[in-house]
């Protein structure tokens, strides 16, 4: 299970890589959390490899602490596409849950929807995968 959290960590970054070409060619408006975001998720797959490698749950855990502290930028960004796409102007909390409805109706581009639905299949199976790796190095 551990290599494939880091196969979908690859199809996952692929399409970031994709993202962040695109971001790049267009404006390359919001740097702080597009940096942020694409930093925390390549010292997540560095901690990632380093559990693979050295079997240390505490690597896997690390990782998924980064993970969860780099989503946040990245959902960010996905909220000030969803505004900027409904010519919201104002920043207010309910934006997020006009994001989310812009990503199942599918009004956001289709990589970036796949980016954030597929977001949570890293996430979790990284989490289950912790979580197992705890409890198979307790019953040791």
């Amino acid at each position: 299970m551990e290599y494939l959290v880091l196969a979908a960590w690859i199809v996952q970054g692929s399409v970031g890589v994709w993202l962040l070409i695109g971001w790049a060619r267009h404006g390359r408006r919001y740097a702080g959390a597009m940096i942020a975001h694409v930093a925390a998720v390549f010292v997540m797959l560095a901690l990632w490899i380093t559990f693979l490698v050295t079997g240390a749950v505490a690597f896997a855990w690390a990782a998924q602490i980064v993970l969860a502290a780099g989503i946040p930028f990245g959902e960010t960004m996905m909220v000030r596409r969803s505004r900027e796409l409904r010519g919201i102007t104002t920043k207010r909390l309910s934006d997020y849950g006009g994001a989310v409805v812009d990503v199942f109706r599918g009004r956001l581009p289709g990589p970036v929807v796949f980016h954030a639905l597929f977001a949570g299949v890293v996430f979790f199976s990284a989490l289950g995968v912790c979580i197992g790796a705890t409890i198979s190095a307790a019953a040791q």
